[in-house]
């Protein structure tokens, strides 16, 4: 099953394989742009500041170290810390989730907080972390007096979900399977939602998209780079904005058990691709296809690349 979009000046051109424009679909990682954005929008609202620490606005351990790490830190991937607590156990969760499928970011809030309570901080360079992008989305959260479900809703729209329970789910909502075909179970938890945890219909993602082109959803700021990952590669908050083939390409990947997502922007040119597809494997290349393509010819490229399947 997939949904794929692209939107233009023009208008928007959507395709789905054994769904349809409103099923849900895990976006993964894609999740971090979208907490970039709240970031971005409280900083707007002066609900808090470059200077605001986690320990402001999260109950952290006073004598610990994550307490003084700055959310402008974690948006950027430079707070020193690691990729996951390992206070989860996260080998033991990753071969849970290979050998049965199963979930392995099923934690409350609390949970989390515990997790991090003896995480040390490494050196302060870029460093990709699901654990940072979690911390930060909820003590955004907790700096607009609400959950993160409920703060990406009302900041980038109602449509988006972050389950935190299997029970969350309805209908609507995929399911995905691996590389061999095998059901996977869904990447639902309170605690992961800021980081990979929220879904997303095509069509959601099709009026995000169309939002952030036109300039009226709120947060912008998020993807303007302010550092570099690697050379050649920036970063704003959560988004990642590299030269590819002669056009500023801002864009981010997701990937869970069994789902993998692609969105990238041509600012510049006013087009936005998204590739929501219910199977474990990249869709970067097509992603980066689709927006190149359209963005060079002006024309609806190949639709017999709009076919679900993962690149190759």
């Amino acid at each position: 099953m997939a949904a794929v979009a692209v939107v233009t000046p023009d208008g928007d051109m959507t395709a789905t394989r054994g769904t349809d424009r409103h099923s849900s679909f895990e976006i993964g990682s894609i999740s971090k742009v979208l907490t970039g954005m709240v970031y971005g929008d409280a900083l707007d609202r002066g609900l808090i500041s470059q200077k605001t620490v986690l320990g402001d606005l999260l109950p952290l351990d006073p004598a610990g170290e994550v307490g003084a790490v700055p959310l402008s830190s974690l948006a950027i991937h430079r707070s020193g810390l690691p990729r996951l607590a390992p206070g989860m156990h996260p080998l033991r969760r990753t071969l849970k989730l290979w050998v049965h499928g199963e979930n392995p970011y099923g934690d409350s809030l609390t949970d989390l907080l515990k997790q991090t309570r003896d995480v040390h901080l490494g050196t302060r360079r870029f460093r990709y972390s699901n654990l940072g992008f979690q911390l930060l989305g909820h003590a955004v959260a907790k700096a607009a007096g609400s959950s993160y479900g409920e703060l990406v809703q009302d900041v980038l729209g109602s449509d988006f979900s972050a389950p935190t329970c299997v029970a969350d789910l309805g209908p609507t909502d995929v399911r995905g399977v691996n590389r061999l075909g095998r059901s996977m179970q869904a990447w639902v938890g309170e605690a992961v939602a800021p980081a990979g945890g929220v879904r997303a219909s095509v069509s959601t993602m099709v009026s995000f998209l169309r939002s952030v082109l036109d300039g009226t959803a709120r947060g912008l700021s998020a993807l303007e780079p302010s550092a570099d990952c690697v050379p050649g590669v920036g970063i704003g908050a959560g988004w990642l904005v590299v030269d590819h083939r002669g056009r500023k390409v801002t864009w981010h990947n997701g990937s869970t058990g069994g789902f993998s997502s692609w969105i990238g922007l041509d600012r510049e040119a006013c087009v936005g691709v998204v590739v929501l597809v219910a199977t474990h494997g990249s869709v970067d290349r097509s992603g980066f296809r689709l927006l190149t393509e359209f963005t060079t010819t002006g024309t609806m490229p190949g639709r017999r690349g709009i076919d679900g399947r993962p690149a190759a």
